[in-house]
Order: C-alpha cells, then structure tokens, then sequence
C-alpha cells in the first residue's frame, strides 16, 4: 500500500483518521499501533512476523541492557541486539547475493533462497539499532511500555522508506502526541506537496528514464543519454523527498515531528554538502553510530580517509546487495577523500558556480551506478555520455526527448532549488495588502489544486514506484 495510492488516500486513510481522532487520548497510541500493522500486512502479512520479532528483540535488549547498565554484562547484551538486527537484515538482503557468489567462484550449484525483500527492513532495523546502542549509552531513557515501543517501531508514516527517527527524537511526543488543526492544516499541506512532487514530477520524469535505459547504449545520441540521467536525478530526488515529506506531513497530523530528510541537495557546492543535504537522517545515522565510534576525525587524517572509506562502502551495500551499489559507495567515497586532501580547499576558493557544476557531475555519474541494474550497462551508459557509444552528440530522437519534457525539467529544476520557498516566505512576511492577499489566496487555492491534480494522475497512470520501497 503506497501514499500515492487510491486505496491509501480514500480508503485507509480516511477510515484511520476517523478512528484515531474519535478516541480518547489513552487509546490513540494502539489505534496507531493497528492501523501500522494493518498498513504493514496489507502487502506483506508474512513479514509482519518478522517486524514483530524484531519489535520483541530490541524491547527485551532494551530492558536487560538498563537493568544490568555499567556491567560487563550490557556490552554483551548491547552486542546481541545488534547481532541479532544484523543477521536479519543480512539473511534476507544479502543471502541470495551471497549464494550467488559462492557459486560464480566455487563453481557450485547451491539452490537460492528467491525470498523477497521485506519492504523498509533496512529502514526500521536501523531505528531498533539506534535504539538499544542510545540505551546502553545512557543518551535514551529505556522504554517500558511495550505499547509505546511497538509505535515508534512500526508508524506507518516513516515505516517504509523512512526518515530514520532515532528513539529519543520522539520519546516525549510516544506519550502526548497532540495535534491542534494549525498542526493538521500544516500536515495536510505538506502530505499534499509531497503528493505533487511524487506523481506529478518524479513519475513524469521517471518514464523517460524507463524509456532511455532500456534503449541500446551504443545506439543513442549523447543528448539522449544525458536527458536520460537528468531525468533519473529528478526522479530520485522528487520521489524521496515526496515521500519524506509526505511523511513529514502525516506524523505531524497525529503530533509528531519527524526530522528532515532532504535540504535541497541538488545546490551544493561539494560532495560533502551534498551528503548533509540528502537522505540526512542515514547520513546522520551512519555518522553517529559508525563513523564517530570508528575515531572519526579524531584519530589523525589517515584514520579519518579509511574511516570514510569504511563508511561509504557500509553505505553501498545497505542500499542493495549488488555490486553497483558497492561501487557507487565507493565513488563517493573517493571523492570525498579527495575533498578532504585537497579538492575541498580548492573549491572553496572557486566560485560556487564551479562547485555546483563539479557537484552535478559527479552526483550524476553516481546515479548511473546507481540507476542500473549492473556494471556492464553503467559502463555502456557512460561511453553514452561521453559520445563513445554511437558518437553522435543529438539527433532527431535527442530533439524529440528534449522538447517533450523541456517544461517537466524546467519545473523540477526550479523546484529541486529554495526559490519557491523564498518567495512564499517573501509574501508571509510582507505587511503590505497585496501580498498578503496573495499568499492567502494561493494558500488556500494551490494544495487543492496539486491535490487534484494528483489525483486525476494516479487514476489515469500505470507508473507508480516508489524508488525507495526496494531498499
């Protein structure tokens, strides 16, 4: 069951609201819980088992590591929890990769196990994690409430794809979650923007990227190929954040304040602040609970660049178990290095405008790796760009591509940058009438409108992925 869904937006999330605001404040949580769980099954009712499993797990870790805290005992309680959550996600994201493996060198036949992936493991393992490891050093309070741990485990807002919320960021709110009608209204708004962007840009766009990347490499224009990974950057990044914000919007409905997940990544100047700008709460994660305890910066520079080296990698293989993932980790771990010994410095002394260009190459490079399924079709995508496909730089298929999707790429452009924003904060803080009226007036008109607009979308389209649903 997606957000951008008819059966999520007029079914299920009606008949949810209606329950969980009709309830008393002591009931809300367990409303929260039922309708997750049933959100959850929908697609998977097996997995919610193993969503459980882990649920109990950390719970009882949680417990055992307060109880028996500064203890030798706690370490090997700490240890188990994270164990434990790691052979889950290990077994049913890596295994078959793994096999696979085995028997490409062994030269051995070992049946694959063909399970599928449960949807947001990668996702909710990450939250139990920081959980216990937050427990064990004194930074959450351990919850004995069985209730109120099951809901932060399994809200189906952020359940899927995210953004990763750390226990203590909404420990208070698992008690008094409130939501006044300035918190809905603000809610809505944001569910709907996040509606807009997902189905009305990244789905747009991600036809094209479907159309390029299953054409023959050796055959397209260069003007094709980069349309192509244009397409693809807008897709990813108008469907994640959709998403982000689409669950964003919703926890804010039922008084919760979920993190940012993106800041505008697409303006960065480096590398590195284009990784403080997107996926922010698994770039977090992976700073505080390995980055950090490897040394960090702490340990002098050569410590540091493994350190990053360590880190990316981590994050590759967390994103899929596939080698192009690895290598895409990989790459922006390289160019982090390089950042750090030298580049970083060089740029700062440039203007942004060279940072922003060297920035965009280097994040669309990444998202070949990213984007297809192998590195044999990356590498083939990349003789594309660079004209050593067919070597033909536009032709009548690039032209027709371009003028088809100029105004597609030209709205996600512009939306991909705070200009929007700065206008609308502009008109908030402007006393004078007419501003005000305006703000007012597309206040009130745009999220119906975008609503609308959405809507007469998924019911006319096939295309409907979520990017993020896989990892």
């Amino acid at each position: 069951m997606v957000f951008s869904s008819i059966l999520f937006l007029f079914r299920f999330l009606p008949a949810f609201f209606i329950c969980y605001f009709l309830v008393p404040q002591r009931m809300k949580n367990f409303i929260l819980l039922l309708g997750s769980l049933i959100f959850y099954a929908w697609g998977e009712p097996v997995y919610i088992v193993l969503m459980l499993f882990s649920i109990l797990s950390d719970y009882i870790h949680g417990i055992l590591i307060d109880k028996y805290r500064n203890r030798r005992v706690s370490v090997f309680l700490l240890i188990s929890s994270i164990v434990i959550n790691l052979l889950m996600l290990g077994f049913f994201k890596y295994a078959d990769f793994l096999i696979g493996t085995v028997n490409a060198l062994a030269g051995t036949s070992f049946a694959l196990l063909e399970l599928p992936l449960p949807i947001g493991i990668s996702f909710y393992t990450f939250q139990t994690m920081s959980y216990t490891i937050d427990v064990y050093r004194g930074e959450a309070k351990v919850q004995k409430n069985l209730l109120d741990f099951s809901v932060f485990v399994t809200m189906f807002p952020q359940l899927i794809a995210g953004p990763i919320v750390k226990y203590r960021q909404v420990e208070a709110q698992l008690h008094r979650h409130k939501s006044d009608l300035y918190q809905i209204s603000a809610g809505v708004k944001r569910f709907v923007a996040g509606l807009a962007k997902k189905v009305l840009i990244a789905n747009n766009l991600g036809v094209l990227w479907t159309e390029v990347s299953a054409m023959n490499y050796g055959e397209i224009s260069v003007l094709t190929a980069w349309l192509g990974i244009f397409a693809f950057a807008f897709q990813i990044y108008f469907d994640f954040s959709g998403y982000s914000d689409m669950a964003i919007g919703l926890g804010a409905c039922l008084g919760f304040t979920f993190p940012e997940n993106f800041n505008y990544p697409y303006i960065s100047a480096s590398v590195s602040e284009f990784w403080r700008r997107w996926h922010i709460t698994l770039s977090s994660w992976f700073r505080e609970y390995v980055y950090i305890p490897l040394g960090g910066n702490r340990k002098g520079l050569s410590r540091q660049l493994v350190n990053i080296l360590i880190v990316w990698a981590l994050t590759g293989i967390w994103h899929g178990a596939d080698i192009s993932f690895l290598a895409w980790g990989l790459w922006f771990a390289l160019l982090l290095i390089l950042e750090k010994l030298f580049l970083g410095k060089v740029l700062s002394k440039l203007p942004k405008a060279f940072g922003r260009i060297y920035t965009c190459l280097a994040v669309l490079l990444g998202w070949v790796l990213f984007g297809l399924d192998s590195l044999s079709q990356a590498g083939g995508f990349f003789k594309a760009l660079f004209g050593a496909g067919s070597g033909v730089l536009f032709d009548g298929q690039g032209l027709y591509l371009g003028r088809e999707y100029l105004l597609l790429f030209a709205i996600a452009a512009i939306g991909a940058t705070p200009f929007i924003g700065a206008i609308l904060k502009k008109l908030e803080k402007n006393r004078t009438g007419y501003a005000i009226a305006l703000y007012r007036l597309g206040e009130k008109v745009i999220p119906p409108l975008l609503l609308l607009l959405s809507v007469a979308y998924i019911v006319d389209a096939s295309y409907n992925p979520f990017l993020y649903f896989r990892f």
